[in-house]
Formats: structure tokens, sequence, C-alpha cells
């Protein structure tokens, strides 16, 4: 495979796919990792200008295969461009003229597009009912989709308190602390060890996730699991605000079915100073792990409020209707 890539590349010209990508990340820190990758698969089409349908879908599998490649962690990403490319097929066959077809087809992506971002809007107005006054909120991780719905819960007058997990080991839980004091969200942060022990004192927990699977699940920042067995175990509902974009056709059975490339378990004898082991237990630490379908109350997505068994339905109509 690594030796395919620079060859397929090379058929995208001067077209860097993976710097495009990184380009929309990088210049809007609002952006999704999916909602990056179809801007950058809807510019590719724009800039290389495709001259049949066989070229397009050629350019567009390419550029999928490159970024799902070359991008770590590229189960959102891979959502995104999964369903740009679904786009792309249910469109063509409508239209008989090809230069008609690429001018709709790109005006049409960025109709897409918008549609996609106003979906974290869609979800604050039905998610913030399910937060009421004077309730412990437990978040893990941070997701802008989740800060979206607190600051509409917040702008309603809902009086609510925030429990934030520092996240290890990208401390998203420090990053995200600043953002809710600045809206006056009273909000305190924990380690991820003590979980367990303020478990029994919060009334829900609420988690994005970075994809959604076939089966309900969700694959999400690592520790969303354990938390989710502590809350089910103390009848805590959990909560998942997430896009229906990020919706992918993966069935996971555990964590071991991600395919991530780095695993916790790397045993050895060699004594090492802290900051060195530190270090090494950082790079070895997986960013994302799957939290099962039974562990989740409920999914509030730009869809409406779905139970975890609704989402392989939302994916056939997605996919096949």
């Amino acid at each position: 495979m690594a030796t395919e890539l620079p060859d397929q590349s090379s058929n995208m010209g001067e077209f860097d796919i993976v710097n495009t990508y990184l380009k929309f990340l990088k210049e809007d820190p609002e952006i999704s990792k999916p909602i990056a990758a179809i801007e950058s698969l809807v510019e590719l089409i724009e800039t290389k200008q495709p001259s049949t349908q066989a070229e397009l879908i050629n350019l567009l599998d390419i550029a999928t295969t490159t970024l799902k490649t070359k991008i770590s962690n590229s189960i959102s990403l891979s959502a995104g461009c999964d369903l740009f490319s679904r786009f792309v097929l249910r469109n063509l066959p409508l239209y008989s003229d090809w230069e008609n077809c690429k001018k709709h087809l790109v005006e049409n992506g960025q109709l897409f597009l918008r549609r996609s971002k106003e979906a974290r809007f869609k979800i604050a107005k039905t998610g913030f009912n399910f937060i009421k006054d004077d309730d412990c909120i437990l978040i893990h991780g941070f997701s802008r989709v989740i800060y979206q719905l607190l600051q509409h819960a917040a702008d309603n007058h809902i009086r609510f308190r925030i429990v934030l997990t520092e996240s290890k080991p990208s401390s998203e839980g420090v990053k995200f602390i600043k953002l809710l004091k600045q809206r006056n969200i009273p909000t305190t942060l924990i380690y991820d060890s003590c979980v367990g022990y303020i478990i029994n004192k919060v009334d829900t927990v609420l988690v994005g996730a970075e994809g959604v699977a076939e089966s309900g699940g969700i694959i999400n920042h690592i520790g969303t699991f354990q938390i989710s067995l502590l809350a089910k175990s103390f009848n805590k509902p959990v909560y998942v605000a997430a896009e229906s974009y990020k919706f992918v056709r993966l069935y996971p059975l555990g964590p071991d079915d991600l395919k991530i490339d780095v695993s916790p378990l790397n045993f050895n004898t060699e004594v090492s100073s802290d900051e060195e082991e530190e270090s090494e237990m950082a790079d070895n630490c997986p960013k994302l792990d799957f939290t099962p379908h039974e562990y989740i109350t409920a999914l509030i997505t730009d869809l409406g409020v779905l139970t975890p068994a609704a989402v392989s339905e939302e994916l056939i109509k997605m996919w096949y209707d």
C-alpha cells in the first residue's frame, strides 16, 4: 500500500489533498474533521476539473484513500469522505451534459457543506432540553457540538454545573474549561482517575463522538468507555451529541477492531528517567476507544434524538435511499 500511494497521488498533479485538508483545519478552528475532508474534496473537483465521470470517480477514490492512509485517527475523516463520495455517485446519473454535471456537483457540494455545518446548531436546539435546572453534568473530552449545546442551554437561562475530566493524554479538558468559564458556566476540572469518586454526585454524562458505528456504539476520546461503564453501574444516563455526518459504516466489537497503530502494552525491563517514562507512555497511548451501544442511553443528532439501535436504519437511508 505504501508503495502505491505516491503513484496514486501523482494522478492529482500539483494538488496536495493532505495539505489542503490540514490547511482547512488550521484556518478555521471551529471546523470538524469530516467537514474539512469534504471541503478538500470539493476544492479538488474545482481545481482539477476532471473531463469524464470515470476520471472524477478515480480522482475522488485516490484522494480519499490518500487522506485515510496519511492522516492518523482518521475515523471521523473517513465518514466525511465516504459521505461525499456517496453524494457524488448519487448525483452523477442526474445529468446528461458533463460540463453542467461538474458545475452542479460543485454548487451542490457547497450546499451540502453549508447544511452539514448547520448540524451543530440543530443539535444544540434539541439537546438543551436534556439539561435541567441544577443538573450536574460530567463531560469527557472537548467537543464543539457539546460546547454549542451548553452555550444554548446557558442562553436559555438554565442553571447547571459541569464536571470536566482532564482528558489525558490530550488534556482537552484543560482547554475546554477556559471556554466554559468565559461563558460564566460553573465548571470544575478533575483528574480522569477521580471519575469513580464523583460519579454518584452527577446527574448525567454527556460526550461527543469522533464516529458513530453501525451498532450505535461510539468511537471517542480515550477513557469514554470506562466512564460509560461507571455511569451504567450507577444508573446515570449517557448522552452522545454527534452530527449525522459522523455516522460510519463500521461494526467494531471492541477497541482492537479500530486498528489503531499504538498499544499501551509495551513491556520492557529498561530503567528510564521519569521524563522518558512519561513520554513513552504518552506516545503509546491510544487517542480513541470504542463504547458499545449498550452503555449509551441516546444519541442527540441533527436527525433528532436516536436510540443506538436506530443508527443502522439511518445509515441505510443515507446510503441506499
